[in-house]
């Protein structure tokens, strides 16, 4: 049955598990659990290839016991502009069915049978992609004062709404539209460095805008700080296992 409940605000990554084994989800699904990864289960492959279109996606696991199909569930996750970057993983039968998951661009490959050991030592190996890929599209929520700059236009104070890698949603009354460019000076909390980061209006909606950030060169201040946001939401039990992973 298609999972379609939602996440929890503390959770690692949305998982699509694409498989008709009921051991193999239950397995696969309790170890994603233990690492604060949401299994998102589709049957088939072409419930699997609807849901990529619709929702984002951090990894994808593919069973190979579904046939020759499997492979397309692999290609639409690469061909898909919101999940291309997902963290591929197969669960595979044999030594062919695993090349022929490598060679459709699978990072990871499970062998049967399958076991919680290998499962966590897959998933701890990945972990860090997975929370990369995830911090790449986190909103984190969160509302701070906002000085919005544009050349003959008077000084514009607002607030956040959230924000992102890159962008923002703030309140301001403020005559912008789609397409104008503005720069945004604001300080996040816990952090003393002042974001000076040029921007381009992607929306407006009364006093609402949606903001994509110019400013690569401030980026990594960014990712750091959604890092540390990230982690605070993360179960400490969790947050034991990967306390020795490496920064990216």
């Amino acid at each position: 049955m298609d999972n379609m409940n939602s996440p929890s605000p503390a959770f690692a990554g949305r998982v699509l598990l694409v498989s008709n084994d009921a051991i193999a989800i239950e397995q696969l699904s309790e170890s994603m659990q233990r690492f604060a990864l949401f299994p998102d289960q589709c049957p088939d492959v072409a419930s699997a290839l609807e849901r990529l279109k619709r929702v984002k996606f951090e990894a994808v696991v593919v069973d190979f016991q579904l046939g020759r199909q499997a492979a397309a569930v692999l290609e639409g996750a690469r061909q898909s502009a919101s999940n291309e970057h997902a963290v591929i993983f197969t669960v595979s039968g044999s030594e062919a069915e695993a090349a022929e998951a490598f060679k459709a661009g699978s990072t990871f490959v499970l062998r049967r049978p399958l076991s919680a050991t290998s499962i966590d030592l897959s998933l701890k190996a990945a972990y860090g992609l997975i929370v990369r890929e995830r911090r790449r599209y986190f909103r984190c929520p969160v509302e701070v004062p906002v000085v919005i700059l544009r050349t003959a236009m008077q000084t514009v104070h607002g607030h956040t709404v959230n924000i992102s890698e890159g962008g923002m949603s703030v309140t301001a009354a403020v005559p912008l539209g789609p397409g104008d460019q503005a720069q945004l000076q604001f300080n996040l909390p816990g952090d003393e460095f002042q974001f000076v980061l040029e921007s381009t209006v992607c929306w407006a909606k009364e006093r609402r805008l949606g903001l994509q950030f110019l400013s690569p060169h401030q980026t990594s201040k960014l990712q750091e700080w959604l890092s540390r946001r990230l982690e605070d939401a993360m179960p400490q039990s969790v947050m034991d296992k990967f306390s020795t992973l490496p920064q990216d």
